[in-house]
């Protein structure tokens, strides 16, 4: 059985000068082989294309995005184009860059599309867009966990989440966003389910050998990130805990060498970096141990020591709440490929 062109769905992925090209063309291949791979790969007659999918963007004729690579985007915003499904790949943007006020047009575009009815789907990055029209306020979105702050300072109405891998915005499901990255795969898989059907997307799932991430971002996050700020107390005690964090009692001993009161130093270390002090010693800490448990065999045990914990309950505790695995869960997804000489 073959879906004719009227009854196949139409899908518009967006393409500008900061696209991700991995993610704009895997999104537009993956669902373009949709009801139709499988079943030419297992000899089916039941082949069933599912979708007609059009790259659209803001500019007439061909260009290059993220990394050089081509784009001959179909349909461009100034036409108006429209579809039941929009989908926003990844954008290359610096976690201390903006987009806002760069394409007008476009965000004025996406806002009036969802208005008359369109679903938004936006990869990795791809939800600062959605960001930008405001349609994010007061709602759950995410995105890769490298813009927890961008989205603190930029976007403080939305309830940003750097765990999870895909966030439905409300109830409907009709604003989608997936985390870093590679859970494009998991928004596609997602959309294949909704708009096709769960068996196909099973089948794309084992033609591509996609999957998808139950365990989120955790596992993936870096958990020191330096936040610009200009407050000097606050740099002097991150570069002396980056160095000492091992060290007992490295709170009380910062505290007494920067002669600040206690509340005061954590009332501007909060202010200046997102995190509380304690959780800055912490992610110091795990960060360290993570290191460990990719490089190296040591037991639990040691590894809980070297970082500062003699309360090895209370590391594993700690380690799982911070990467959403357990150390030895950790060590066995992230430890380094023996490379073997045959």
């Amino acid at each position: 059985m073959k879906i004719s062109a009227e009854k196949q769905k139409n899908i518009l992925v967006l393409a500008i000068p900061e696209t991700a090209g991995s993610a704009l063309y895997g999104m537009v291949d993956v669902l373009s082989a949709t009801g139709n791979l499988w079943q030419t790969l297992v000899r089916s007659n039941d082949e069933a294309k599912c979708f007609r999918v059009e790259i659209v963007s803001t500019q007439q004729g061909p260009f290059t995005c993220g990394n050089g690579i081509p784009v001959n985007p179909q349909v461009f915003i100034e036409d108006d184009p429209s579809a039941p499904i929009i989908i926003l790949p990844e954008i290359w943007l610096g976690p201390d860059e903006s987009i806002h006020g760069r394409y007008p047009a476009l965000i004025d575009w996406i806002l009036r599309k969802y208005q008359e009815g369109a679903e938004l789907y936006s990869a990795c990055s791809g939800s600062i867009l959605l960001a930008e029209t405001g349609l994010l306020d007061g709602k759950s979105a995410t995105s890769h966990w490298g813009y927890k702050d961008m989205f603190r300072r930029h976007y403080p109405k939305v309830n940003f989440d750097a765990t999870s891998n895909l966030i439905y915005a409300d109830h409907s499901g009709r604003i989608v966003t997936a985390g870093g990255t590679t859970s494009w795969h998991d928004l596609a898989l997602h959309i294949i389910a909704r708009h096709a059907s769960p068996g196909d997307a099973l089948h794309i799932a084992k033609v591509y050998l996609l999957k998808w991430h139950p365990e989120g971002q955790l596992p993936y996050t870096g958990l020191v990130r330096r936040t610009p700020h200009a407050d000097s107390i606050v740099k002097k005690c991150e570069t002396w805990l980056s160095q000492h964090y091992r060290e007992m009692d490295a709170i009380k001993q910062i505290v007494s060498m920067l002669l600040v009161p206690e509340r005061s130093l954590k009332r501007r270390f909060k202010a200046a970096t997102g995190d509380t002090l304690i959780e800055y010693l912490q992610n110091l800490r795990i960060e360290e141990s993570k290191r460990l448990l990719e490089q190296g065999s040591l037991p639990i045990e040691e590894v809980s020591a070297e970082i500062g914990y003699m309360d090895v309950s209370f590391f594993r505790r700690l380690f799982k709440r911070l990467t959403g695995l357990s150390p030895g869960q950790y060590r066995n997804m992230f430890k380094a490929v023996d490379i073997v000489d045959v």
